[in-house]
């Protein structure tokens, strides 16, 4: 799913207001990973937030489609029905990306890839495809093509020529394995964000009640729609404001409604699977899941006809209460 994110911001005068704050930032995935840390040790935090970067350059190396000999790549380029074993995180985000494709009924899925290129231009412009490009897309698309053994730790696809893509839950499964490396190092007080669009917080600065986040319209950055304190968890964003370019794998068709959509959820993976679904499902689909998973937050603007984008209107989904001020 390629997807370009609204801003998920970090309130900067907020952080700089915290003592014993430490900012690290590494460039990865095609975008800017950060980790803050709130210690008295400012050299221990280097420390641990270089051993989450090591680990965020390793787990690139096995995720990315576009590198040549990762996992992904390697399973990209296998034949129909020919098993191959992969390495720990290439299985578990495959496990986990499987998970959220039936949670939302197909619409997070990550063989998107062949029904992109129909829609896509080499410049990542808008095409119209023929009709007999789309079915032939189809065929190369859909999470059950992708059979896993865990017992074996193998993966395979069941059809030729599909294309997996992690572009929308890779960033947030990489900030979950740099948040468990910094538990490891008892590192209990941290911020890490991918690009600020998968944003995960460990614990809360003493005296507050979470980190503090903005939620900005996609289409005027200055227009904050929420203010969050988070602990504990995880927010991730997606938005069209740079194109219209998600493509709804149900019907193949480019998704429009929604322009921008933020998830809240216990990982930063989930979060960043259900922020690129959540541009896909109806309303009356987002609540459904809201409802059925607890804990779960959904904020949504919806496009409104012949209406500017301050006229849109933004629904929200869940118990967001306890982490919202206006």
């Amino acid at each position: 799913m390629t997807q370009s994110q609204p801003d998920v911001s970090i309130v900067k005068s907020n952080l700089d207001s915290i003592p014993g704050t430490h900012r690290f930032s590494y460039e990865a995935m095609a975008t800017t990973f950060e980790v803050i840390i709130r210690s008295s040790r400012a050299r221990y935090a280097k420390q641990a937030a270089w051993a989450a970067f090591d680990e965020l350059t390793r787990l690139e190396g096995e995720l990315s489609r576009f590198i040549e000999n990762s996992d992904i790549s390697r399973l990209n380029n296998l034949a129909a029905n020919q098993p191959l074993q992969i390495g720990l995180a290439a299985f578990e985000c495959l496990q986990q990306s499987l998970r959220m494709y039936v949670e939302t009924n197909g619409a997070f899925d990550i063989t998107i890839g062949s029904l992109r290129d129909c829609w896509l231009n080499d410049d990542k412009t808008m095409r119209t495809p023929s009709q007999a490009e789309l079915a032939l897309a189809r065929q190369r698309s859909g999470s059950h093509l992708i059979k896993l053994n865990e017992a074996a730790h193998t993966a395979q696809l069941l059809a030729g020529q599909v294309q997996i893509d992690l572009g929308g839950i890779g960033k947030g499964y990489a900030v979950d394995r740099m948040a468990e490396l910094l538990r490891d190092w008892d590192i209990d007080t941290a911020l890490i964000h991918a690009g600020g669009s998968s944003v995960l917080a460990i614990g809360a600065p003493a005296g507050t009640a979470g980190w503090p986040l903005t939620l900005s319209s996609p289409d005027n950055h200055e227009r904050i729609l929420a203010r969050l304190h988070l602990k504990d968890r995880a927010v991730s964003g997606s938005g069209l404001q740079k194109g219209r370019h998600i493509i709804d794998p149900r019907t193949a068709q480019p998704a429009g409604a929604i322009s921008a959509a933020w998830s809240c959820a216990s990982d930063a993976a989930t979060a960043d699977a259900l922020s690129t679904a959540f541009m896909i499902m109806s309303a009356d689909e987002i609540e459904q899941y809201c409802l059925s998973h607890p804990g779960t937050l959904a904020m949504v603007v919806m496009r409104q006809e012949g209406g500017d984008g301050h006229k849109d209107r933004v629904l929200r989904f869940g118990h967001w209460k306890p982490i919202l001020s206006f």
